[in-house]
């Protein structure tokens, strides 16, 4: 069964634009938000291989979700990804304070101010999905939310012993 799968694989780079199109939306059951060839071929051979072998596990799964629910990383993810049902965190990161607590940092000649909230973060008034996007809102560049706020590491879990 898997020969078959990448015998069709091998033939998506010899297929028209046209004929990409309507294998994709064959394969996954929508228009192609794209018209470029690589992309169409890659996400074709990707769900190819995951429905002959599995799909991804499901802690991928929400890792995507997750990227992709951040409209400042601005990803569109095809639908057969999204489930029907939204997926319910478990606990909260052992490394984020509750709800409610300000985060801050000194950052040049100010200081940034975070507010953890129940679903995201509070910065400046305007609601952030994740760390890293309100320290990209803050300092214009990008950075890893948790080593700005300095919520990672060996040193964050020895004061919270």
């Amino acid at each position: 069964m898997a020969a078959a799968v990448y015998r069709e694989i091998a033939r998506l780079p010899g297929l028209e634009a046209k004929a990409l199109r309507r294998r994709y939306r064959e394969v996954f059951g929508e228009e192609p938000r794209t018209t470029q060839r690589q992309q169409l071929i890659r996400r074709i051979s990707w769900k190819l291989q995951a429905l002959s072998q599995g799909d991804i596990s499901d802690a991928a799964r929400r890792r995507a979700l997750q990227i992709a629910q951040d409209k400042e990383q601005g990803i569109h993810l095809p639908s057969a990804m999204v489930p029907v049902a939204r997926v319910k965190r478990g606990s909260a990161d052992a490394r984020l304070p509750v709800p409610g607590t300000e985060l801050r940092r000194q950052y040049r000649d100010r200081v940034v101010v975070a507010k953890v909230l129940t679903d995201g973060f509070e910065y400046e008034s305007r609601h952030y999905t994740s760390l890293s996007a309100v320290a990209r809102a803050a300092t214009g560049t990008r950075w890893n939310g948790w080593l700005f706020f300095r919520l990672a590491g060996d040193q964050v879990q020895q004061e919270r012993a």
